[in-house]
């Protein structure tokens, strides 16, 4: 009772009353690493047991790792909202690219797949622009009708996710194979630079582009006043925001837990699917699914609660950041050890993009979605699944 009360007359608990509580929600991170040293153990163990045994622990330690990510991802936004911009968007960007990029270059040491990040990429904007997007604008059309957002922010998304994937990803099949690492290091310098225009505008003179005005709706004395273009909370959710130094340190810890599991996930996934026929896209899948997992649910949050903008935001921008970032990273790490991978997409990826970002430009031109929008990429989402399947 003296803990609420704290809360109630100043709004925020101090770190010493709220520690232990803070402690109680993190009990995924300790769990997930306790599941990290009980495999560590246990891996040749596992592995010798046949390829059953292994598909079930991979799929295992890969819920293990949406867990943690979750928390992961739920820290670098109490970062962001207590630093502000432009350092709060950088922290969200990066922390949901890190997850990703890390599990990326640890699959890479164990994986003989030499299309392996583009094909993640790939799968990534398939699930953020036709997935998550097509899914939050189905079931909110469904709920309030058309909703509002404002297209600025998409036209712009789109146009950069256009030429980032243009650059990265089609013109290398036109790029001879012994002057791959004069492109490679040309596309570092060209990500690189339309990332900091990228988050100038955002964070600048343009971020108005990135944001919408809701009509203010009436509020109770328990609610208090937010701003209109963000979901209410109350004081008690507002008081479990920690210090600074704590969610550092669960961002920081989540990051080497999630790496552990993945190393062990990746070996029980290869071994498991070897020999099996399985759709050799299977696991970048896999990767694009378990970084996009914490923004799925948001997103439909977000959407079922009338807030398209942060719907737009959260599908154009994570597929805009998986591509701008990721690219860099891994283009760097081939340079460094002088092992190219390809990037070039096949034709069918190529046609699935061309048309995703077609359908984007158009549905989202006009400031407001719909069921009928929502479902035409949900069909396109339905329709990558099946490509997938057939191992396209």
């Amino acid at each position: 009772m003296a803990a609420a009360a704290a809360i109630d007359e100043g709004g925020y608990q101090e770190l010493p009353v709220a520690l232990p509580s803070a402690l109680k929600q993190e009990k995924l991170l300790p769990i997930s690493a306790v599941v990290a040293v009980f495999v560590f153990f246990l891996e040749h163990s596992l592995l010798e047991m046949g390829r059953t045994i292994a598909l079930i622990a991979a799929a295992g330690l890969i819920v293990v790792i949406v867990l943690a990510s979750t928390r992961v991802a739920h820290h670098a936004e109490v970062l962001a909202r207590k630093v502000g911009d432009p350092y709060g968007t950088m922290i969200l960007t990066l922390s949901a690219v890190a997850v990703e990029v890390l599990i990326l270059a640890i699959m890479m040491r164990t994986s003989t797949s030499p299309t392996l990040v583009r094909d993640t990429i790939y799968a990534a904007v398939m699930l953020d622009i036709n997935g998550i997007l097509g899914l939050a604008a189905l079931l909110g059309g469904l709920r309030h009708g058309e909703q509002a957002y404002n297209d600025d922010s998409s036209k712009t998304y789109s146009v950069m996710i256009l030429t980032a994937m243009g650059i990265s990803m089609v013109v290398p099949e036109f790029v001879p194979r012994d002057r791959w690492h004069l492109y490679s290091g040309f596309t570092i310098a060209a990500m690189i630079a339309l990332y900091a225009l990228f988050l100038r505008m955002q964070v600048g003179t343009h971020s108005y582009f990135f944001s919408y005005s809701y009509p203010r709706r009436k509020q109770s004395a328990m609610e208090g006043s937010a701003p209109a273009d963000l979901p209410v909370e109350s004081k008690h959710e507002a008081a479990e925001e920690e210090s600074t130094a704590f969610s550092i340190g669960v961002i920081l810890f989540g990051v080497v837990v999630i790496g552990a599991l993945a190393e062990f996930m990746s070996v029980f996934l290869n071994s498991g699917l070897e020999g099996t026929g399985a759709p050799p896209t299977l696991m970048a899948v896999v990767v694009a699914s378990i970084s996009a997992a914490p923004e799925i649910l948001t997103a439909l949050r977000a959407a079922l609660r009338n807030r398209m903008q942060a719907v737009v935001n959260i599908a154009l921008g994570a597929s805009l950041s998986t591509v701008i970032l990721t690219v860099p990273v891994m283009e760097g790490i081939a340079l460094y050890t002088g092992q190219p991978f390809m990037m070039a997409m096949t034709s069918v990826q190529t046609v699935m993009v061309t048309i995703t970002l077609i359908v984007a430009a158009i549905n989202l031109n006009d400031g407001q979605t719909n069921a009928i929008e929502g479902m035409t990429h949900f069909v396109l989402f339905a329709t990558f699944v099946m490509l997938t399947v057939l191992g396209l």
